[in-house]
């Protein structure tokens, strides 16, 4: 169960290597958080993220979980919530952090079909997938929070990345519509909105305004999850900004070095 201040003593991270997840993990374990599931496909990242948690007090295991196998999905996480769930609901899993996805390569996808396609299944469809399953899950045991890492360029489709900001529009429309759906069951859903993030899969690319980093994404998480919060953006005043952004008009959007 989470504590008094709302953070969860479990958690189960899909894309348990990302940067954004793990810096969000190694916060909440820093506070209250014991038990620790890394789901995503082996790899020496994966095994190392586990390790750093294990270093800081945690027990942190790996799961192999692929995003792009949804036949998968009910068996392996159901494993986890049975493993978890065992016993008193201490053991449940208080929170899934649902934080895969691709930032693809625009040009290349553009003439690419599949590539864009896997961006496409990786980003939404897998995360219906496993974003469903998940949800049962914790609605079954009547208590805890899915958080979904969206982004601000789901907010208006843009030439520099609208195959990346489709993808990411349809998530962030399923999670708001997830959330609707398990109003008053005890699930929290919280949508997470970062702007551009400095990380390992951003190198090489311009930052935009109000750029950002995975420890701030993680600071945002967890004042999130103490407010229960159902929409988080990072930083908060690209609420503003994005406002402005989604009423442009196209002609003037098409002009902006963004």
């Amino acid at each position: 169960m989470k504590d008094a201040f709302g953070i969860p003593q479990s958690l189960l991270v899909l894309g348990g290597s990302s940067e954004i997840a793990l810096a969000t993990a190694r916060r909440l374990v820093a506070r209250r958080t014991r038990t620790v599931w890394l789901a995503g496909r082996p790899s020496p990242a994966l095994d190392a993220a586990a390790e750093q948690l294990r270093d800081l007090g945690a027990d942190a295991r790996t799961v192999a979980f692929d995003a792009l196998d949804c036949a998968s999905h009910e068996e392996v996480l159901g494993k986890v919530f049975a493993e978890g769930g065992t016993g008193s609901d201490a053991g449940d899993v208080d929170m899934v952090l649902l934080a895969f996805g691709v930032l693809g390569d625009q040009a290349h996808d553009e003439n690419e079909p599949l590539s864009a396609v896997r961006v496409a299944q990786t980003n939404y469809t897998g995360a219906v997938s496993a974003g469903l399953v998940c949800a049962k899950a914790l609605q079954a045991q009547g208590h805890g929070s899915l958080v979904v890492l969206s982004s601000v360029a789901g907010e208006r489709a843009r030439r520099a990345n609208f195959i990346y900001g489709s993808s990411k529009a349809g998530l962030d429309a399923f999670a708001q519509g997830l959330g609707d759906a398990l109003h008053g069951t005890g699930v929290h859903v919280m949508v997470v909105r970062p702007g551009f993030v400095r990380t390992k899969m951003t190198a090489g690319r311009t930052p935009a305004p109000l750029a950002t980093t995975p420890s701030a994404v993680a600071r945002a998480i967890e004042t999130g999850l103490v407010r229960r919060a159902e929409l988080v953006w990072v930083p908060g005043p690209l609420r503003l900004v994005m406002s402005a952004v989604r009423h442009a008009p196209r002609p003037v959007l098409r002009r902006l070095p963004m």
